[in-house]
């Protein structure tokens, strides 16, 4: 097992923060990405948002895993949180649902707002794996490299996010049209961004997920109407 824990400040207050990251599929620097269904929302009787969604996502093997590990080259993964409006505490847990033999990732994420009104990140996961045949610590080292990689593009996209809302405080009507051109085609990535599982699967190549800047400015063009 290898656990990673890390914590960020944000200067942004908590609310618009949260807000962000609900709001972070899609992004440029998650191609990896492919859905995020809401299946479940409800509040509790203390005023708690609690929410369930499933995230579909798109990976690749190393070059030195044996040949036919996993059967295909996406994963389920559920996310479970919950929104205290009150007490300014944002708190979800994720976990992959299958190849979980192979390897499992259970990650929870706390966003509190601090007395200073600025918005404090704890990041901690656990890397598991149960595959055994002399793989096991180089499959959780594999996992614990990659959990890092995503960790700083997942925070690049909450950011890219913020910088959105911020602007959108200028051109009100901005963020919302933004949402609602994203998700009308019921697709997060463009099929040229993301490469194909046949590829994925035989080269062993990790996808490339650092969006170009040309990609981050096509997509700053889609939300503001100009492209």
């Amino acid at each position: 097992m290898k656990f990673f824990s890390q914590s960020f400040l944000y200067d942004d207050p908590w609310s618009i923060v949260s807000l962000a990251f609900f709001l972070r599929y899609p992004n440029p620097y998650a191609a990896h990405v492919i859905s995020c269904d809401v299946i479940d929302r409800h509040q509790t009787e203390s005023g708690s948002l609690l929410t369930t969604r499933l995230i579909l996502k798109r990976g690749a093997l190393p070059r030195w895993a044996p040949q036919g590990i996993i059967s295909r080259a996406e994963s389920w993964v559920i996310e479970e949180s919950e929104v205290d409006p009150f007490g300014k505490v944002v708190r979800c847990r994720t976990k992959n649902l299958d190849h979980v033999k192979v390897m499992q990732v259970e990650e929870t994420q706390l966003f509190e707002q601090n007395e200073e009104g600025r918005t404090v990140q704890l990041t901690e996961a656990y890397i598991t794996s149960k595959f055994g045949w002399g793989l096991t610590r180089r499959i959780e080292s594999h996992g614990l490299a990659r959990f890092k990689a995503h960790v700083q593009r997942s925070r690049q996209g909450v950011s890219l996010i913020l910088d959105l809302i911020r602007q959108a405080r200028l051109q009100p009507m901005a963020l919302g049209s933004y949402i609602s051109n994203l998700h009308s085609d019921r697709s997060f990535t463009s099929t040229d961004s993301l490469p194909s599982s046949h590829s994925s699967e035989n080269t062993g190549h990790v996808p490339e997920e650092y969006p170009s800047p040309t990609t981050e400015n096509t997509w700053l063009r889609k939300i503001w109407g100009s492209g």
